[in-house]
């Protein structure tokens, strides 16, 4: 009996040792644009923690915070030369490749909420036609998280469209700079990092940056005292993407455990937003800092602009029907006519 049960033992442990031994790592590095002290920058490292634990341990990640190795802007191309693996900023900085990347991520008020948005990504085939745009360049799209509707932070009054002329702001690239320069703003392209600083010392008046939860932990309203809540102008996703060839290298579970934790991650970053931007939004106002509602005269003139902008950056096929897809979506939820 003793035997017997020796070598049951045996066998297990060769089981279990053959079992570790199969184990296979994926190690990523990951940028994103967003600093450790941002809500966002919290819940990428949730997004962290939560894939090393599924995986018990097999994926491991780097990452890199407040766009550290590289700039914003070249994250995505450092992830497909392989300075990185993956990048987890947004596509629309990315626009200057093929303005389809601006409707793989923000429609500038397309969408109300990012319920919407995400509902086109699961269910009206937008993870697949993002996907076909990002593997043109190396990359495998992944999923989305949006924070929700983005609230401007100004040194001066933005109450109304008329607010916006000559103001000078930083803005994100894409059709952000064409929308806000035809209603009468000076849009200045500049990296996600450097909008303190541009604030602090004048360079810019308000920034088009994040939510009002976000803008705090950048620090902008220790500058600028104006803002606008509830956000219309701004809703962007941002997207983990990893090059190619890492993502086809992968086990199907750890592909499977990115996925669903990216979904996770989607549903987490969007109710927590907004709670806490109700909450930001209180304390803002008790601080002195003035937020305006805009009134459905200037919402309206807004979006007229933002509608006009959308045909004429929609210069490519590839543009082109990512738009048609976005604006067929709309029309069956009965939130455009």
């Amino acid at each position: 009996m003793k035997i017997v049960k020796t070598a049951a033992v045996a066998a297990v442990a060769t089981t279990m040792a053959a079992g570790f031994a199969m184990a296979e790592t994926t190690k990523l590095r990951i940028q994103t644009h967003f600093s450790p002290e941002t809500l966002s920058g919290q819940m990428a490292a949730k997004f962290v923690e939560d894939i090393q634990e599924m995986s018990n341990g097999e994926i491991e990640v780097e990452m890199f915070y407040s766009s550290s190795v590289v700039k914003s802007v070249e994250t995505f191309d450092a992830a497909a030369t392989g300075i990185l693996d993956c990048d987890m900023t947004g596509g629309g900085y990315q626009t200057g490749k093929n303005p389809a990347f601006q409707f793989a991520g923000d429609l500038l008020g397309g969408y109300q909420n990012p319920y919407q948005q995400m509902a086109w990504l699961l269910h009206g085939g937008g993870r697949e036609a993002v996907n076909d745009l990002y593997n043109g360049y190396d990359m495998e799209f992944i999923g989305w998280w949006i924070p929700g509707p983005e609230s401007l932070s100004s040194t001066k009054p933005i109450a109304k469209v008329d607010d916006f002329k000559d103001w000078k702001f930083r803005s994100p690239p894409g059709l952000a700079t064409k929308v806000f320069a035809e209603l009468g703003a000076s849009p200045i392209v500049m990296d996600f990092n450097e909008i303190f600083t541009a604030l602090e010392t004048g360079i810019i008046d308000g920034a088009d940056a994040a939510n009002l939860t976000n803008n705090v932990g950048l620090g902008l309203y220790e500058i600028a005292g104006h803002t606008n809540y509830p956000g219309f102008h701004s809703m962007p996703a941002d997207h983990l993407a990893c090059r190619k060839d890492v993502w086809e290298a992968m086990p199907a579970h750890h592909k499977k455990i990115m996925e669903v934790a990216m979904d996770s991650l989607a549903l987490h970053n969007a109710t927590i937003n907004e709670v806490q931007n109700a909450q930001t939004a209180k304390d803002l106002q008790a601080k002195g800092v003035q937020l305006y509602e805009w009134s459905p005269e200037d919402l309206a003139a807004y979006r007229a602009a933002v509608q006009v902008g959308w045909t004429e950056f929609a210069t490519t096929p590839e543009a082109q029907a990512l738009l048609e897809s976005h604006i067929n979506f709309l029309r069956d939820l009965g939130a455009m006519q």
